[in-house]
């Protein structure tokens, strides 16, 4: 699907020069909003829109009412809390100074909290496939200036458009110390809703052997696997499951060192 670069309802100068660098930066034609609806510009153009505002980016994919657009999410409660008793952090025992691949970004939720883990002098890394949703995260990573304690965590994080396995196979053996793995909509949770515009342009790709064969050839301490409680990947995969009483998701890990 063909994705096209406007701007607000009545753009501003401002919005105009960002999305000229937008439209540049990601190589797709940008066009005039004429003061239409997007339920109007997704009828005339038969494309998704990457919207820019003044303060963000939201994404429509076609025929979709509501927008993507990046917030750190449960990242700001979560690293309000313990960090060590944050259970992407407890299972994986992630470690200040420790470098993290998440291979589903997403939000980057987990991605955040993982940076404020390892902090300055750790890494983060976070796999996006669909370019213009790794543009907005990326966008919204480094912009992002509402919540003052997780700035430096977001600006840390280095947001790669690639497939998590091709990714994953230009990296050196024993060189990530935590990767994790998060694919999404094996089973709908009705509560993620900030994924509701994302069904369709996010990538939905399963868990493969050669997905975590690599992961093992590249992790030096430990691989995460987040999944509905009724996912087999669990046990397909060889995955310790950590059991979450009255949770629709559970944690496994392999551990590749003590």
């Amino acid at each position: 699907m063909k994705t096209l670069v406007t701007t607000a309802y009545r753009p501003t100068s401002s919005m105009l020069e960002r999305a000229a660098r937008v439209s540049e930066d990601l190589s797709l034609l940008q066009v005039p909003r004429n003061k239409r609806s997007i339920d109007r510009m997704h009828a005339d153009e038969g494309a998704d829109l990457l919207v820019c505002l003044k303060e963000r980016l939201e994404f429509y994919p076609l025929g979709k009412k509501e927008p993507f657009f990046f917030h750190p999410n449960s990242a700001a409660f979560r690293t309000k809390r313990p960090l060590e008793q944050d259970p992407v952090i407890e299972v994986s025992r992630l470690a200040p100074g420790d470098s993290f691949l998440d291979c589903t970004l997403g939000l980057a939720s987990d991605a955040i909290v993982a940076s404020q883990r390892v902090g300055e002098r750790g890494c983060v890394i976070g796999c996006e496939s669909h370019p213009v949703l790794a543009y907005v995260v990326g966008q919204g990573l480094q912009a992002y200036n509402e919540m003052l304690h997780l700035e430096e965590a977001m600006r840390r994080i280095q947001v790669v458009t690639s497939d998590a396995v091709s990714f994953l196979e230009t990296l050196e053996s024993d060189s990530i110390d935590v990767i994790y793995m998060d694919p999404m909509f094996t089973e709908e949770i009705t509560e993620a809703s900030n994924f509701t515009p994302l069904r369709g342009p996010a990538d939905h790709g399963q868990l493969t052997e050669q997905w975590v064969a690599e992961a093992k050839r590249v992790a030096r301490k430990s691989i995460v696997l987040k999944a509905h409680f009724r996912s087999g990947d669990f046990e397909r995969f060889g995955f310790v499951r950590r059991v979450r009483p009255n949770t629709k998701f559970h944690y496994g890990v392999i551990s590749v060192r003590p």
